[in-house]
């Protein structure tokens, strides 16, 4: 059996450099809902003419502004809403025709897993907003996590986002997939309206959390087509790959490790090589920050430990087989220099 892929909880912050490039598709989603543009961009204060600007970009508040302002003009009883909430709305309207790079690349791949994987690689070049994901034998399960922690993100996008990785497996694969549990900080309405969707009942957290079993997490996406993906994948890469350049080296290191930590290879020699540094370059550019690359792998260990502690029910041999530990003794150990406390009561206190 291999190893499951780790999910981490406080992803790579790492803002991109210009902002959020602006979704081509906006106008053609806005005329499916019957939503005028203008009245939109005027709710949300940004220029009247962002739709038709080339490489036009916004930065987290306006992006969050812009979310915002679409449920506003949504919810204006001068707009046909059928009493519908406005992200089961754009359900209904979520097609292929809509080419925004995550769909695009979550249909062309070849179960939801694989999906998965790839959004959540690409997604904080088109949103401050990362994807974690988890694949055990039992299931899937990601998590949402925003880019900028200080500034809420507004219950409309958490609840979009939620809905559209549900409507991406039932359009993918033509068949009704229900996630086996959904977790959500913030409250749902109309709450039967959701779970009549999601076909699953809510339950409430500090993270936006959803489920799948395996068999539905590996059924085939009807839409796969794996030389599409190839002819745009690399030019994906290459804005990831500059993206990454502008990343300090723990937060570099950080990325790489959790990547590492399926494997179970951690030295500082293969980091360093999967960098593209020695490994005295690499311990160099860390202390210049600050730290040193055992500080780093504790930081990283501790954090995705909580995680899985209080976010899941994994057992603590699995953790400690995620984390990259020979053993469990070895891992509660670990946690203790870490935490103070033992792995069962940081399970119990969350």
């Amino acid at each position: 059996m291999g190893r499951p892929s780790p999910t981490p909880p406080e992803p790579v912050r790492t803002a991109v450099a210009g902002g959020y490039p602006v979704w081509h598709g906006w106008r053609l989603l806005l005329e499916d809902l019957a939503l005028h543009p203008a009245n939109v961009l005027r709710r949300a204060q940004l220029p009247g003419d962002l739709f038709s600007r080339e490489n036009a970009s916004l930065d987290t508040p306006q992006y969050f502004r812009l979310w915002e302002a679409l449920e506003a003009e949504a919810g204006d009883p001068g707009n046909p809403g059928e009493g519908v909430p406005l992200p089961l709305r754009m359900a209904r309207a979520m097609t292929a025709d809509w080419f925004e790079p995550a769909l695009f690349a979550a249909l062309c791949s070849a179960d939801l897993n694989s999906a998965l994987a790839r959004i959540a690689r690409y997604k904080r070049l088109v949103a401050p907003m990362a994807l974690d994901v988890g694949v055990t034998p039992r299931g899937t399960t990601l998590a949402l996590a925003w880019l900028d922690s200080t500034i809420p993100p507004p219950p409309v996008l958490v609840a979009f986002e939620l809905v559209f990785f549900v409507q991406l497996a039932r359009l993918a694969t033509r068949s009704r997939v229900q996630p086996a549990s959904l977790v959500c900080p913030t409250d749902l309405r109309p709450m039967p309206q959701y779970e009549a969707y999601f076909g699953c009942r809510l339950t409430f957290g500090p993270v936006p959390t959803l489920s799948f079993g395996a068999e539905d997490a590996q059924r085939p996406f009807l839409t796969a087509n794996h030389g599409m993906w190839s002819f745009f994948e690399p030019g994906l890469r290459k804005r990831l790959h500059d993206l990454d350049r502008q990343a300090t080296m723990s937060e570099r290191v950080r990325s790489a490790l959790l990547e590492a930590l399926p494997a179970g290879d951690l030295a500082i020699d293969a980091i360093g090589r999967k960098l593209g540094v020695s490994s005295r370059t690499l311990q160099r550019r860390l202390q210049a920050e600050g730290v040193s690359f055992q500080q780093t792998l504790d930081q990283v260990r501790t954090s995705l430990a909580r995680h899985y502690l209080t976010q899941s029910s994994l057992t603590g041999a699995e953790i400690s087989f995620l984390l990259g530990f020979e053993d469990p003794n070895s891992f509660v150990r670990a946690f203790h220099g870490w935490t103070g406390t033992t792995p069962q009561t940081a399970r119990s206190a969350g």
